[in-house]
């Protein structure tokens, strides 16, 4: 998907010149973490909102607390995982958007962003979710995809939710009348069911064989 339509000019940059005083009348302004600031179009970092609170000389220019820049931003072309990933990793709710000659375009807001992802096939399709756990060098992608696929299933997405240094979780939302087939699949390839499923037919044999053997053991 395209994002360059959710890219945002209305929240001007800062520049070093400014004071700090006007960067808090933006902060006040507008709920944002960071604001971006810029020099001949370039993008030189962005001040955290948290950060400006503790400078006391609101009259001072910027350019005083310059070593207190933040380094992030977004391609044109990045893609909304990608955005998602830059938006957690620095926890900001605002990146710069820059071109390929890295000057400034605007911004993308964390909530365009997430709106985007919410009406994205994956997220709004009715389907059921799995969570597999395999061993981390012992799973694979195209076998999954297979697995649901030979089962009559259509994958809608997957990815990888959690990493150890022993295992790995996959999380994949499909589309099937056979999630059964599709569960006891995945095991005899020795992938486990995190995830809890109504009508699965394994785990409610494992629970009859456990009642009755306790209904043995109490004879």
């Amino acid at each position: 998907m395209n994002m360059n339509e959710y890219i945002l000019e209305e929240i001007k940059p800062l520049r070093l010149n400014d004071s700090v005083k006007s960067a808090h009348k933006v902060f006040k302004n507008y709920p944002l973490t960071h604001l971006p600031v810029i020099e001949n179009n370039k993008l030189l970092g962005s001040f955290a909102e948290e950060d400006i609170q503790t400078i006391e000389n609101k009259e001072g220019e910027l350019v005083a607390y310059a070593h207190l820049l933040n380094s992030f931003f977004a391609d044109e072309k990045a893609t909304i995982l990608e955005l998602l990933k830059i938006f957690a990793d620095n926890d900001t709710n605002i990146i710069p958007v820059l071109n390929e000659d890295k000057e400034y375009l605007g911004y993308f807001d964390l909530r365009d962003v997430l709106d985007v992802f919410s009406t994205s096939p994956f997220m709004v399709e009715e389907g059921e979710t799995l969570i597999l756990e395999k061993l981390r060098n012992d799973y694979s992608m195209s076998q999954i995809t297979q697995i649901v696929e030979a089962n009559g299933g259509k994958l809608l997405g997957l990815y990888i939710s959690e990493k150890t240094s022993e295992y790995v979780q996959i999380t994949l939302k499909i589309i099937s009348d056979e999630v059964n087939e599709i569960m006891q699949t995945f095991r005899r390839y020795d992938y486990k069911i995190v995830s809890m499923h109504e009508n699965d037919i394994y785990l409610e044999d494992l629970k009859n064989r456990s009642d009755y053997l306790q209904k043995y053991l109490e004879m």
